[in-house]
């Protein structure tokens, strides 16, 4: 990753530095809640699929092992790319994985789609945190930081008893439906609210 550029700081108001780290931790409340939806519905997606609960675990740890393969693979392949360009590109990619979920009919696409949806996961934090300490003046950014992992704390806290309850209520996949959402509201607040950045330094992934 590159380091951040803060010429960006100074050329935001206020109220648009405000809305920029709101979609960003919006993304960290989407991903949060998704990487545990599977965990409160297991006994859902067991019965919707036909499967075991066992198998649901393995649905957990497709999406664990997108994560750690996605972190280096995309911080490689996103290295010269700007942040704004790739946080759009992660959220995007997160998007899809979780509407993939929500309308996987077997095991089988609902493993692939759940480690789809895990590979954004590590390289969205990383590149969200550059971002809000290049738009934060030199004093705040390190709650700006703060905010993106608030985002993934509310989560913990409301977005998975919520999704919990939505499945049980109504049907599982609703609970990745609604984290589809939450991905391309995030992905129209960054792009309608982060300016590009014509001082950003960009790096080579050779």
């Amino acid at each position: 990753m590159t380091q951040p550029s803060y010429a960006l700081a100074s050329r935001l108001t206020p109220r648009a530095r405000t809305l920029i780290l709101l979609a960003l931790s919006l993304g960290g409340f989407a991903i949060g809640t998704s990487e545990f939806a599977s965990m409160g519905l297991m006994l859902e997606i067991s019965r919707g699929l036909s499967i075991s609960e066992t198998q649901v675990g393995h649905l957990i740890s497709a999406y664990a092992v997108g994560v750690v393969v996605g972190a280096p693979l995309l911080a490689f392949i996103g290295a010269g790319v700007s942040r704004r360009t790739l946080l759009l590109a992660l959220m995007g990619f997160y998007a899809i994985g979780n509407l993939a979920s929500a309308l996987a009919p077997g095991y089988g696409s609902m493993l692939l789609a759940r480690f789809v949806a895990g590979l954004p996961h590590g390289a969205y934090f990383g590149v969200a945190m550059l971002v809000a300490a290049a738009i934060s003046p030199p004093g705040q950014r390190g709650a700006a930081v703060s905010k993106i992992l608030l985002g993934l704390s509310i989560a913990i806290l409301v977005g998975n008893p919520l999704t919990t309850w939505l499945g049980q209520q109504f049907s599982w996949r609703t609970a990745f439906g609604l984290v589809s959402i939450l991905a391309i509201v995030t992905v129209a607040m960054i792009a309608r609210f982060l300016l590009p950045d014509p001082d950003e330094v960009r790096s080579s992934p050779m």
